[in-house]
């Protein structure tokens, strides 16, 4: 009868939990609220974590995720989320394409578009200032002398960083030049529009000269760099410019692009980044949920995974914190919460993220200890698929929802 009795409670309280999931997750989809419910005793994970909150982690990203293929947000996804110590929860959701069923995974290579900025040049800027070789207030002309546009000379390698420039936000090189060295010789006469270091505008140009500087200070190709310096000391295996051939059965396509009148697949879906050869500072990079969880983790661990240290702490620490609120809510590099962009209304101001057109974004929360991958392929097969904005913001909402409520508040069905 004991027996009995304990069976049917923890029936009952599975039950409760699962309602509650459901309702925390809804309030997180449309006002961003967690749930508060009364700490539960539960055994830990490897990572440090209640399981019974890992559960609920669980229910509540495949909840989020279910919801939004539903809604032909786009047509596969995948998400990780954990902490310094590891991983907590991980869940693929849809498929990869129309014509192909396959499940995305851990291991599902994306195209990350403007993730390019942060995991690749951004992390290449950090080493470079962080050994002295840069100066994150020097002209960039002190190491680009080829580019002579007028106004080139006032802007820093900071304004660079924090989209202060006032370099125009985009220019077509890919119609406007027949080859890379075109689109780069016209990439070196453009000059700004508006006075340096006085607004923001989010721009791409800022971003391919700083692949260049990479490239002129460090002495190798920008993918060279990357792979050398930043992706093999932190394991991540999957992360490269132009992916080889033998991994395109693994690759998320993208859009049905009316300029290469085909559908890309193991191509970058950013124009002027295929002008250029597909290797650029502004975007380029692919990479998998397993490799940015491990770039994610060395981030929260201060620069160092496995007992290797990639970035330095302190210069990791200046990179990661916000620099001129006149102005604007950047790190360098790097996004920081406003309340309206992809990381929600829950992460903590400490935190820093960033997003790619292509449907993905990769959000740190030091004080939470705490971040979140989402990997999509929302441009497939059209870019005017813009449903991914309230997704991003629901996932994080949910996910640092689903972490404070203390492991009952999100818990239930989760994919087990």
């Amino acid at each position: 009868m004991n027996g009995a009795r304990s069976s049917n409670a923890s029936s009952v309280a599975s039950g409760r939990t699962r309602a509650v999931a459901l309702l925390c997750v809804t309030t997180a989809l449309s006002l961003g609220n967690g749930c508060a419910r009364k700490p539960a005793t539960a055994s830990v994970t490897p990572a440090g974590v209640p399981a019974i909150r890992v559960a609920a982690l669980r229910d509540s990203i495949r909840i989020v995720l279910d919801r939004a293929i539903a809604d032909s947000a786009f047509p596969g996804a995948y998400v990780v989320v954990g902490n310094r110590d590891g991983v907590l929860a991980e869940y693929g959701a849809g498929r990869l394409d129309v014509l192909d069923d396959t499940r995305p995974t851990a291991s599902t290579v994306w195209d990350l578009a403007s993730l390019t900025k942060v995991v690749g040049t951004t992390s290449a800027m950090l080493q470079l200032i962080g050994q002295g070789k840069v100066a994150l207030d020097s002209p960039v002309v002190r190491y680009l002398p080829e580019w002579t546009a007028p106004g080139a000379a006032r802007i820093t390698v900071r304004m660079l960083l924090t989209h202060s420039a006032g370099l125009p936000a985009w220019r077509p090189f890919y119609k406007e030049a027949s080859t890379a060295d075109e689109a780069f010789a016209q990439l070196f006469a453009t000059a700004p529009d508006t006075v340096p270091g006085t607004r923001f505008l989010y721009s791409d140009l800022g971003f391919m000269l700083l692949g260049k500087l990479v490239e002129r200070v460090s002495g190798e190709r920008l993918d060279q760099y990357d792979v050398t310096h930043v992706f093999e000391p932190l394991g991540m295996r999957d992360t490269r410019y132009l992916p080889p051939t033998d991994w395109r059965a693994r690759i998320a396509p993208t859009e049905q692009d009316p300029w290469r009148q085909r559908k890309l697949r193991g191509e970058v879906h950013d124009e002027n980044a295929s002008r250029v050869g597909g290797v650029s500072g502004h975007a380029g990079l692919f990479s998998s949920g397993r490799d940015l969880a491990r770039f994610a983790q060395a981030y929260l661990r201060g620069g160092e995974l496995g007992g290797t240290r990639v970035f330095d702490a302190a210069t990791l620490a200046q990179f990661t914190t916000l620099q001129n609120v006149a102005i604007s809510r950047r790190a360098l590099g790097w996004e920081t919460p406003t309340g309206g962009n992809s990381a929600g209304r829950q992460l903590s101001p400490q935190a820093f993220g960033h997003t790619g057109f292509t449907g993905t974004s990769l959000w740190m929360d030091p004080p939470q200890d705490l971040f979140v991958v989402l990997l999509t392929n929302r441009v497939n097969p059209t870019r005017t698929n813009l449903k991914i904005g309230r997704v991003r913001a629901a996932m994080a909402d949910a996910v640092a929802g689903a972490m404070r409520t203390g492991g009952e508040g999100a818990s239930g069905g989760a994919a087990r």
